[in-house]
C-alpha cells in the first residue's frame, strides 16, 4: 500500500486533566535532575559550562497541570495514523505530538511501550506527565511543558512524493518555535523523523531536546549503545563516569539488574554511528538511530526495587509489563543546554524501526562482539549513508508550509508573531502562526499590543496566564496602573530577577485591589523566598482569608464555585496550609482545613495534608488512622519523599508498599 496519513480516534480509559493551576508558577517545581555544585568541579569543562548555562528561575509563562485524579473513563482521543505496508505510527497531537504505537506489520510486533491507559502524574517541568511511546522533549532539564498539551498538525509534501506529518509549536519557556515532520517512505519499515528548532530572536537561547523512548522490558531486555563509558545520574544527585556495561557487580545494560531507578548517560566516541537499541531475549526490538547533530543517548530505568515497581504500577495499569526508557539527546547529559545563537537553528533527522540480531552476540558476554553484531545489523537494515541522504532529502522540504490542518495547539505562538510584526516580523516558514489560533486566553495580550492597556475580565475569575517576555514587561511598564496590570506586571519583573521591583508593584496593586488574594499570594512567596517564613505565613492566611471572603464562605465550604475558582482554593489551600506548618502555626492551618468542602478534604492530597495536621497537633494515632483508611496523592511529585517522611514520623513499622515511592539508597 502506499504511505497514507489520516485521522482517526484512539479510545483508553483516561484519568481527565482537570484545570489548570491558576496561581503563576513563581518558583520551578522540585526537579531530581540538578547537581551539588561541588560535584560540578570533576566534571569537563563544557559539560559543567552547559549544566551551569541558563537553568529555569521560574516555570513562568507556563501553568502547573495538577488537577487530575486517578479515576479512569473510556475517552476518545484525537489520532492522526501514518502508515504504510510495513509500519502504523499512531501519533496523539494533543498530547504533545506524542507517538502512541508504532507497529511493525511483518512480525506483527509493538515495538514501543504502548501504555494501555492514559495517568498524568507529576513528572513534568509543569506536573501532568503520561508514560509511553516516543515524547518530543524540548525546553529545559525534565520532561517538556507540553507533554499534555495541544500542538499544531498539518499535512506537507514529503521528499518521496507522498504526503508527511507536520507537527509544531511555540515552546514557552525558551520563547521557541520547532518542528517535528514525521516521514514514512513506501515499502520501508523505518520511520523517518525531521527536527527542527529555530531561533527567530537576535540573542542565542538555551536549548534542551530529548527524544524520549519507552520500551517494553522484562528480565531479558538489554540495551545497547556504542559506548564503553556512561554517566551515571541516581536520584542521590550525584553524576560520575562509570564503565559500561558492567558496573558496582551488574551488568546494567539489563535494566532489571538495577535496584534503583537511574540515568546512564553514554559517551558515545564523536566519529560514531549515533544509535541505541532495545533488544529482547531473541535479539528483536526497537532500534533508532539519527544524524550526528542529535549525539546523546541515554538509558534510564525503574530498576527492580519496591520503589521502582510501584511507579511502574502507579503510571499504568497493575499487572502489566513494565518499561524502560532509551533516549537521544543534543548533549551528553539531560542536565545541560546547549547555545543556539539568535537568527540559527538546530535540525537532524531521527530513524525508529526493527532490528533483529544473533541474539547469541547480543546476550553474549562480550561486550565489543555485542555491539559489533548491532552495528553490522543495523547497517544492513539502514546504512548511515541512507540516513544522511534522508536528512539531505528533508531539508528543502522543511520550508513547505502545511496545507490540510490536522489539529490546532496553542495561540501563544501566534501571539509572538503578532508582536513580532512591529519589528519587521520573524522568518519562519514552514510553522505558521496566524490570528486564527489566537483564543480566549491571548485576548488581554492582544489588547495590550494594541491599545496599551490591560483588558479586564469580564466577570469574578482568578487571573489568567502572565506573559514575561521583555517585551511585555516594556508594555506593562507603560500600561495604566490597575491592579491587575500591577499583578502581571510584577510577576514579569520576579520572572527577571528584579525581586525588589516585583514586590513594589504587587504593593501598589494592593492599594486599589478588589481582589486582594493573588496580590497576597504573591507576596507570600516573596517573603518565603526571602527567609522571611512568619511573615510569609500571615500573608498567605489573608490571602486565603480574602479568596474566602469574595466567594463567599458558604460557597467555598459547599465546593459549588466552578472549576476555575475550586481550582484556586485547592492551590491556595494547599500552599498555605504547607507554610503554616513549617511556621508552627498548625492550628491557623487547621482553620484553613476547616474551611474546605467536603469534596476537596477527600482528595488524596488533603488526605496526607490532614495526616500532617493530626501530626502537628500532637495525635499520632488519628494521623496513623489516616493512613490505615488508605488513600492516594494523585500528583505525588517524582522524587518526592513526604510520604515515607509522614510514617517514619508516626511508627517503626515498615512503610507500606502502597506508600513506597522512594527512588534512592538510604531512603
Amino acid at each position: 500500500m502506499a504511505t497514507s496519513v489520516r485521522r482517526a480516534v484512539l479510545t483508553l480509559p483516561a484519568a481527565p486533566l482537570g484545570p489548570e493551576n491558576p496561581l503563576p508558577a513563581l518558583r520551578p517545581l522540585d526537579e531530581t535532575h540538578s547537581v551539588d555544585e561541588r560535584a560540578k568541579r570533576d566534571l569537563p569543562r563544557d559539560m559543567a559550562r552547559q549544566i551551569g548555562y541558563e537553568p529555569l528561575r521560574t516555570l513562568l509563562p507556563v501553568r502547573i497541570l495538577d488537577g487530575y485524579g486517578r479515576d479512569r473513563v473510556s475517552t476518545d482521543l484525537d489520532a492522526i495514523v501514518i502508515e504504510n505496508d510495513r509500519l502504523r505510527a499512531t501519533v496523539l497531537p494533543g498530547l504533545g505530538g506524542r507517538v502512541h504505537s508504532l507497529h511493525h506489520k511483518p512480525t506483527d510486533r509493538e515495538l514501543l511501550y504502548r501504555n494501555p491507559v492514559f495517568q498524568p502524574a507529576d513528572f513534568a517541568l509543569n506536573g501532568a506527565w503520561f508514560s509511553g511511546g516516543i515524547e518530543w522533549n524540548i525546553g529545559a532539564t525534565g520532561h517538556t511543558t507540553l507533554s499534555c498539551a495541544p500542538v499544531h498538525a498539518g499535512l506537507v509534501p514529503a521528499p518521496d512524493g507522498g504526503e508527511m506529518l507536520r507537527l509544531w509549536e511555540w515552546e514557552p519557556l525558551r520563547g521557541l518555535p520547532f518542528q517535528v515532520d514525521l516521514w514514512l517512505p513506501d515499502d520501508s519499515d523505518f520511520l523517518h523523523v525531521g527536527v527542527r528548532i529555530r531561533n527567530p530572536h537576535q540573542g542565542p537561547a538555551p536549548v534542551y531536546w530529548w527524544s524520549n523512548i519507552a520500551v517494553p522490558e522484562d528480565e531479558h531486555t538489554r540495551v545497547l549503545a556504542p559506548a564503553d563509558e556512561a554517566w551515571h545520574f541516581g536520584y542521590e544527585r550525584s553524576l560520575r563516569r562509570v564503565p559500561v556495561p558492567e558496573y558496582d557487580g551488574a551488568d546494567r545494560t539489563y535494566p532489571l539488574r538495577g535496584q534503583y531507578p537511574a540515568d546512564y548517560f553514554y559517551e558515545v566516541p564523536r566519529e560514531a554511528r549515533k544509535w541505541i537499541t532495545s533488544l529482547d531475549a531473541d535479539g528483536r526490538g526497537l532500534v533508532q538511530t539519527s544524524t550526528d547533530t542529535l549525539s546523546g543517548r541515554k538509558l534510564f530505568i525503574w530498576g527492580a526495587g519496591r520503589g521502582g515497581r510501584r511507579w511502574q504500577q502507579w503510571l499504568t495499569e497493575p499487572g502489566t509489563p513494565g518499561y524502560a526508557e532509551i533516549q537521544a539527546g543534543l548533549a551528553r547529559t539531560q542536565l545541560e543546554h546547549v547555545k543556539l545563537e539568535g537568527y540559527e537553528d538546530f535540525s537532524w533527522l531521527e530513524s525508529y524501526g526493527p532490528l533483529e540480531a544473533d541474539p547469541a552476540a547480543v546476550h553474549g558476554t562480550d561486550w565489543d562482539a555485542a555491539r559489533a553484531e548491532v552495528g553490522t545489523r543495523l547497517e544492513q537494515a539502514l546504512p548511515r549513508a541512507a540516513v544522511d541522504a534522508a536528512y539531505e532529502a528533508w531539508l528543502p522540504y522543511a520550508d513547505n508550509e502545511p496545507g490540510e490542518r490536522l489539529a490546532t495547539g496553542s495561540g501563544w505562538g501566534a501571539l509572538e508573531v503578532l508582536r513580532g510584526a512591529m519589528r519587521g516580523g520573524y522568518e519562519l516558514p514552514g510553522t505558521p502562526f496566524d490570528a486564527s489560533m489566537l483564543g480566549e486566553q491571548q485576548a488581554p495580550w492582544v489588547e495590550l499590543f494594541t491599545h496599551g492597556t490591560f483588558l479586564k475580565a469580564r466577570k469574578a475569575e482568578p487571573p489568567g496566564p502572565t506573559q514575561v517576555a521583555p517585551h511585555w514587561r516594556d508594555m506593562l511598564e507603560t500600561a495604566p496602573a490597575e491592579p491587575l496590570t500591577e499583578y502581571h506586571l510584577g510577576v514579569t519583573q520576579w520572572h527577571a530577577g528584579d525581586l525588589a521591583q516585583a514586590v513594589r508593584s504587587w504593593e501598589r496593586g494592593l492599594k486599589l485591589a478588589s481582589s486582594r488574594w493573588p496580590l497576597l499570594r504573591c507576596l507570600a512567596v516573596a517573603d518565603r523566598e526571602d527567609g522571611n517564613p512568619e511573615r510569609a505565613a500571615d500573608l498567605y492566611l489573608e490571602a486565603f482569608n480574602d479568596l474566602c471572603r469574595e466567594r463567599g464562605e458558604e460557597t467555598v465550604r459547599a465546593g459549588a464555585d466552578g472549576e476555575s475558582w475550586t481550582a484556586a482554593t485547592v492551590a491556595l489551600a494547599r500552599e498555605s496550609i504547607a507554610v503554616l506548618l513549617a511556621a508552627d502555626r498548625a492550628g491557623d492551618g487547621r482553620r484553613v482545613w476547616d474551611r474546605l468542602s467536603p469534596e476537596i478534604r477527600e482528595r488524596g492530597a488533603f488526605r496526607l495534608i490532614e495526616a500532617q495536621l493530626l501530626l502537628a497537633e500532637g495525635d499520632k494515632t488519628a494521623a496513623r488512622a489516616v493512613f490505615d483508611a488508605g488513600f492516594e496523592v494523585a500528583d505525588l511529585r517524582e522524587g518526592e519523599e513526604t510520604l515515607n517522611e509522614v510514617w517514619s514520623s508516626l511508627t517503626d513499622d515498615p512503610l507500606p508498599e502502597t506508600y513506597d515511592y522512594r527512588m534512592r539508597p538510604g531512603d
